[in-house]
């Protein structure tokens, strides 16, 4: 089953054109790291309170992307860093995080990797989808999730968090349809400390652009 920091790949992809939608986007990149302390939450690597994250067990996951940023926890020797903090730290890593994602991805027969030239001088590459079952899967969680009362897997909330921080829900819904679903994605969003913390830092970051920005 692909980690939540591939299927985030997924819901980002563009399968007409087979590259990410905002790959490179600080918010983008923030998301991706936040979706790999989810999976090593997951994996009962790490665990979390309103006040730290933890390290729990050191031992690898056995997944490349997940490993990277559970070396890099286990390095450090600060044990009163916050999910925020973790985040800020971590998010350098983000694009060696997207590499080893996508080539999981590509190993498990869901993309397939091509390079390609951009005004016939620039090196291009791009990952075109080989099945869309495992995307279209991710998407179906997600409006099921939204447009039904069930009682919500922790996995399905983590990936719309996401989602939602990013502004991929409206690669699934209309606007109209989102507005109708306001109050129930706000309900599951807050029930995810992980997901609270990327929001929280991908609004910040957000705000600090508009400041930036000229009038």
């Amino acid at each position: 089953m692909p980690t939540i920091a591939e299927e985030f790949l997924l819901l980002s992809h563009d399968e007409h054109s087979g590259r990410m939608l905002y790959a490179t986007q600080p918010i983008t990149q923030i998301a991706l790291v936040g979706a790999v302390l989810m999976d090593l939450a997951f994996c009962d690597r790490i665990d979390t309170d309103l006040q730290q994250l933890m390290l729990v067990d050191p031992a690898p996951t056995g997944e490349p992307a997940l490993d990277h940023i559970l070396g890099k926890i286990v390095e450090d020797k600060n044990e009163q860093r916050s999910i925020r903090d973790w985040i800020d730290r971590l998010a350098p890593e983000a694009e060696r995080v997207r590499e080893l994602s996508l080539q999981r991805l590509i190993e498990r027969g869901i993309l397939r990797e091509e390079e390609g030239r951009f005004l016939w001088v620039f090196s291009t590459r791009r990952y075109p989808m080989v099945d869309d079952k495992e995307q279209t899967e991710v998407k179906l969680r997600i409006a099921q999730l939204l447009m039904s009362d069930d009682i919500p897997e922790a996995r399905d909330i983590a990936i719309l968090n996401l989602a939602d921080a990013c502004g991929l829900l409206h690669e699934i819904f209309s606007n109209q349809e989102l507005s109708r679903l306001e109050e129930r994605i706000e309900q599951l969003t807050r029930m995810d400390l992980i997901g609270q913390a990327i929001s929280a830092t991908i609004d910040e970051l957000r705000a600090a652009l508009v400041t930036v920005v000229p009038r």
